[in-house]
């Protein structure tokens, strides 16, 4: 396996791109409310990648339509904002990368509409940590596996349902580089994380079972049993200290 560690220069570029998506989900947190269709949060998406010199990831990406990936409730990944109108207690995946001079940064992050149940509260914190888990093992020397096992624990301890077709990845020039990072223990995860490497890491974890179909567009992926799914993601770079989160303000 390849995966390119990246120089100081490249690391800038990435940190500008990785602010410029924080800004874009700042802006996503404000708007997001009962009423609003997912096509707007697109609209505004674009507007504040453009905004900020960057380029929308995603717009084009293999044929992608659209500046984001709009995924509510069932919907894990990959969803096309439509007309679709937003309402009170639903949940929503927004997934943004921005291109800064060549290179990508990438978050993704669930964001409940008005007032949400508890169950979908605590799915959305629990992703949430399990994010936080992962990167908490996230540094020069450890192995992906600990990365991947710390996710899989928080879900297992709360008994949520972890989606195992999709997971991290690195980033760079591209938007989806080596390695792939499995969001559970996978015999073959002793792959040792290095100084300079560039990863992108994304819990996507859901009430009820693991199994995903895709629907008729091609690239919406929902929950094969309709139970609601959460994703929290950070492009981070490995440290001798630990994650250097990137798509942040």
């Amino acid at each position: 396996m390849s995966v390119s560690r990246k120089s100081g220069y490249e690391i800038k570029l990435m940190r500008e791109a990785g602010r410029v998506v924080a800004l874009v989900h700042q802006e996503m947190k404000n708007i997001i409310k009962p009423g609003v269709t997912t096509k707007h949060l697109d609209d505004v998406a674009y507007q504040v990648i453009k905004d900020n010199h960057c380029d929308p990831s995603c717009l084009g990406y293999n044929g992608f339509p659209y500046t984001i990936c709009a995924s509510v409730n069932e919907e894990v990944v990959h969803g096309f904002p439509s007309d679709r109108v937003l309402k009170e207690g639903d949940i929503i995946t927004v997934d943004v990368c921005a291109t800064f001079r060549g290179y990508v940064g990438d978050s993704a992050w669930t964001y409940g509409v008005g007032e949400i149940s508890d169950e979908n509260k605590r799915l959305l914190e629990l992703t949430e940590k399990a994010l936080y888990a992962g990167l908490s093992k996230f540094k020069t020397g450890a192995m992906l596996n600990d990365v991947s096992g710390a996710i899989e624990d928080v879900a297992n301890e709360n008994h949520l349902g972890i989606i195992r077709q999709y997971g991290g990845h690195g980033v760079g020039k591209d938007m989806h580089e080596e390695p792939f990072v499995f969001n559970y223990r996978v015999p073959n995860g002793n792959f040792e994380l290095k100084r300079g490497m560039t990863i992108a890491i994304e819990p996507m974890l859901t009430l009820g079972g693991d199994d995903v179909e895709v629907m008729d567009d091609e690239w919406t992926v929902v929950t094969k049993d309709k139970s609601y799914a959460a994703h929290f993601e950070h492009t981070c770079l490995v440290t001798d200290d630990g994650a250097d989160i990137l798509t942040k303000l």
